[in-house]
């Protein structure tokens, strides 16, 4: 006895229940075809994930419901599927106790086995994450809490048994469906990418499977959101907690599998792809998703002849075509020649619009509004961030006159010490590298230049100049700049960055680990006093465990210093 069990890796918007809806069916039918006997769809793949404060409407949580009664009903004539969906539930009968009002029913994050047409049982998601990038008792009641009872269910004399993300992090959620019945076990997920998360992933799922001894399946969510990108990767163990199935990452797939009542499993397994791999596949992910689900007609990146800029070049034409990205080289008094000479030649070889638009006229137009006002002051900060705010301005216009959403081009660590302009380069609409390092970005460069690449005019080769990659950071906005002139070395700011904002890690236990107290005090003092920027930043993808954003929560008003 043997059962054939698809997993459906997709990629879903939040909110747009009618178009989610027909994507489940049409992959519900495929598995169908293909002699699937279940379907398991990703947590919450009815209304996408996270859909935040569309939880508290009403409105909303209604029409879920319509969705996926629709959904049972149009796949009831695919004879002997059944199908679980997840998707927010509402139970009239039972009050939200934490709510103000005892009026407001109780929300559940849910899974229901729909099958011959009707929504036949469903089951309430018992461990609720509200860590890092989760907020979900802010909405949802835990199962359990609410005296939800495990679901299992028998598809060809095998008993399966729903655990929702969270619970199989935790031992009881697992051991309570094994208890109740269940033979397999299977998992709904929506867990954000960050690096090394695919191989934890795994890693504490062959726990669970070695704690309750059943072949696990695991359903995992494809596609970005906001800041956040899901990298599909879902997969199965057996009984003994090996590999036996893996989809591909980042790629919307149908993975099918085949088990039976021995625990054994069967299905195709594929590679994980390496680290910068996989940091690219979520970086060009999170571009494609958040300008095609958002409508924008295209990008549009000012270009500067460094690495920043030439990365998320790339990065945008990977996810986007060269068709739908335009760049502007915007050179100022302090615009090296080599910078005019990269920028062009890196435009060149992906075949995108480029185009160059002096800041010099705008500058000294500044600088003569200025003069009376300054006079007797020394250059400083003030006249580098009047470049970048005009820089910033010519892009938004741009951006308001065609359409086009504006990258911006700054890194985790600039984003971290300040070494970016308010209004100026920090001006745009989604922040692709807001949270690659330095260091990282460097290695991303490389490892893009080193994947065969058929460049605009038909030759093979790196897209990227050799020279953008070694010739030393500069903001080019006072004569001879350095970024080091400013900062420590990348490699030592960026490991004091991993330890403090990251790992939590206090300035005694940094110093301790063998690092220059001054150099500590200088980065930490600068993450601290810039808080105030980031809060105006815009957006931008998270690739590690800790990013500034939703899981970056700090005060900007703070005296804390340790």
């Amino acid at each position: 006895m043997s059962v054939k069990v698809a997993l459906a890796q997709i990629n879903v918007t939040v909110g747009d229940l009618a178009g989610n809806a027909r994507k489940i069916v049409e992959f519900a039918r495929r598995a169908h075809e293909a002699g699937a006997q279940l379907l398991l769809t990703p947590e919450l793949s009815l209304c996408g994930y996270p859909p935040e404060d569309l939880l508290l409407r009403p409105a909303f949580m209604q029409a879920c419901d319509e969705q996926l009664h629709w959904i049972a009903s149009e796949l009831a004539d695919c004879s002997g599927l059944h199908v679980v969906v997840g998707h927010p539930l509402q139970r009239e009968g039972a009050a939200d106790l934490r709510s103000k009002s005892w009026a407001v029913p109780a929300r559940f994050n849910a899974a229901s086995v729909l099958a011959g047409g009707q929504v036949l049982r469903s089951y309430a998601k018992r461990e609720l994450p509200n860590y890092q990038v989760f907020d979900e008792r802010r909405y949802f009641v835990s199962g359990r809490d609410a005296g939800e009872a495990p679901l299992v269910f028998d598809v060809g004399g095998l008993r399966f048994g729903l655990n929702i993300c969270e619970d199989a992090w935790f031992d009881e959620p697992a051991r309570a469906a094994k208890a109740a019945g269940a033979q397999v076990l299977c998992v709904l997920n929506a867990s954000p990418f960050h690096l090394g998360k695919v191989a934890e992933r795994e890693a504490r799922m062959a726990e669970r499977v070695a704690d309750v001894g059943l072949p696990l399946l695991y359903a995992h969510l494809v596609g970005g959101q906001d800041e956040v990108v899901f990298d599909g990767a879902s997969f199965a163990l057996d009984a003994q907690g090996q590999l036996a199935a893996r989809a591909a990452m980042f790629e919307e797939e149908l993975l099918l599998i085949e088990l039976d009542a021995q625990g054994r499993v069967q299905g195709q397994v594929l590679p994980l792809p390496e680290l910068e791999a996989q940091a690219w596949g979520a970086l060009v992910t999170g571009v494609r998703d958040y300008i095609g689900k958002n409508g924008f007609p295209g990008a549009l990146i000012g270009l500067s002849g460094g690495i920043d800029s030439a990365l998320v070049l790339a990065i945008a034409v990977d996810a986007l075509g060269a068709d739908k990205v335009r760049t502007v080289m915007m050179p100022s008094p302090y615009t090296a020649d080599i910078s005019w000479i990269d920028a062009r030649d890196m435009a060149e070889r992906l075949g995108v619009r480029y185009d160059e638009k002096s800041i010099v006229p705008m500058f000294e137009a500044f600088n003569a509004s200025l003069a009376e006002e300054f006079q007797g002051l020394p250059l400083d900060a003030t006249e580098e961030n009047i470049q970048a705010r005009i820089r910033g301005t010519l892009l938004m216009a741009l951006s308001n006159k065609f359409g086009s959403i504006v990258l911006t081009t700054g890194n985790k660590s600039e984003m971290a010490t300040g070494y970016c302009t308010l209004y100026g380069d920090m001006a745009g609409g989604f922040a692709v590298i807001k949270d690659v390092a330095k260091t990282l970005v460097f290695r991303l460069a490389r490892w893009r230049n080193e994947q065969p690449t058929r460049r605009a005019d038909g030759t093979v080769g790196p897209i990227i100049p050799e020279r953008i990659i070694t010739r030393p950071p500069s903001a080019e906005l006072r004569p001879d700049q350095k970024d080091q002139d400013s900062l420590p070395p990348y490699e030592v700011l960026d490991a004091i960055l991993a330890r403090y904002m990251e790992e939590d890690q206090s300035l005694a236990e940094i110093v301790a680990a063998g690092f220059d107290p001054a150099d500590v005090e200088r980065v930490t003092r600068l993450i601290k006093i810039n808080e105030y920027k980031r809060r105006q930043a815009p957006i931008g993808i998270r690739i590690t465990h800790r990013a500034f954003g939703r899981d970056w929560r700090y005060p900007i008003t703070s005296k804390f210093r340790a």
